[in-house]
């Protein structure tokens, strides 16, 4: 049994890797997350071209019709260098599709999704600390011919870039997701830690849509994007976990104190290992958890909560280390170590912290 990735995948990731170098270096990223809108069109439709943005998307619809082990592969090169693409909401948006709309809107929506004409986002639940159905209190009540929209999506990724928006709201009949375009909603930038990783509300009070544009969603279905939000999300921990170890080992190497490399003392070398330690094996569970997506589903609730809830703590830890080992450069804005900090401070919560995800391992094992 080989467990590496194939050559094929090996070869996305150093296409991903030199895209990042060329086209869009930390000085690019700054600038682009410095904007009164965080976003690069010439930027997007390159990753369109590449086939990045519909690598989980049919062949039928315009996609690669590849597997969530293939964006994972992606999503990590990516945020080695801090990708400020919105490529894992797009990846969310396309699974949200696939799971809950029909055919004739699956074809209607994925095709200008992969050859990336649409930016798509999801916002899912209401509470920050909250994964629950109970945690959306955003509504959607029928009206003539269709629904009208009450409330605010307090915390969407990538809101302010996205052409459309699936909103997660309580239909008449339940659960839902509420399609709608960026020029119905109010969209209000949000201050977020982590520049790269722009959030937004989204207030959808008294909107109204067509009876085609609510998408009925299940709780488990709600549970499965949640799910591939989390995968997406440790996949991007796992990047910019490896590109901070990166810099401060070749920091370490090259930091002269008391007449040698600071790597060379026994307090540094232990924080490094630890730091490797703990990226290799959440890396081991991430790649576990983006494998069962496609290939084994009744495992995946359980890999998620295994891979997100040891990185949330573990990749929080590595940026601590990372900027501590810099010293004090490390700390300054100018200096690209802080950034990776401030990387794991927003990915931390995201589709839940430790707590939770421990918190659902025990439950799904009975306890």
């Amino acid at each position: 049994m080989n467990f590496g990735f194939t050559e094929e995948q090996n070869l996305l990731k150093e296409q991903v890797q030199r895209f990042m170098k060329e086209a869009c270096p930390l000085t690019r990223v700054r600038e682009i997350a410095a904007s009164e809108t965080p976003f690069d069109q010439a930027l997007w439709q390159q990753a369109a071209e590449l086939g990045w943005l519909g690598l989980t998307i049919p062949e039928a619809h315009g996609g690669l019709g590849l597997k969530w082990i293939d964006l994972t592969v992606v999503l990590e090169a990516a945020a080695e260098g801090l990708c400020p693409l919105p490529i894992a909401s797009q990846a969310l948006a396309s699974a949200a599709i696939l799971a809950c709309a029909s055919q004739e809107q699956q074809a209607n929506w994925l095709p200008a999704m992969a050859a990336g004409e649409a930016v798509v986002t999801v916002g899912l639940y209401d509470e920050a600390n909250w994964i629950d159905p109970a945690a959306i209190t955003a509504t959607a009540s029928a009206s003539d011919g269709g629904y009208t929209l009450h409330g605010k999506k307090p915390f969407v990724n990538d809101a302010l870039s996205a052409d459309y928006l699936l909103l997660a709201v309580n239909g008449p009949e339940g659960l839902a997701l509420a399609a709608v375009g960026k020029d119905q909603v109010k969209v209000t930038a949000q201050p977020t830690i982590d520049t790269t990783k722009p959030m937004a509300s989204v207030d959808i009070e008294g909107v109204e849509i067509g009876a085609e544009d609510l998408l009925p969603m299940s709780a488990e279905q709600l549970a499965f994007l949640t799910d591939c939000g989390a995968v997406a999300t440790t996949a991007e921990m796992v990047g910019a976990g490896a590109a901070i170890l990166e810099m401060t080992s070749n920091y370490a190497k090259e930091r002269i104190q008391f007449g040698k490399p600071i790597g060379q003392y026994q307090g540094v070398k232990h924080r490094l290992a630890d730091m490797f330690v703990d990226l290799e094996s959440y890396r081991s569970l991430c790649y576990f958890a983006a494998w069962a997506v496609d290939d084994d589903p009744a495992e995946l609730a359980k890999a998620v909560s295994m891979a997100k809830g040891y990185a949330s703590d573990a990749f929080a830890q590595i940026g601590i280390d990372g900027v501590g080992l810099h010293g004090a450069i490390g700390f300054t804005a100018d200096y690209d170590a802080q950034l990776y900090l401030k990387r794991s401070k927003w990915a931390r919560p995201m589709y839940g912290d430790s707590d939770y995800h421990m918190d659902r391992i025990a439950t799904l094992g009975g306890l």
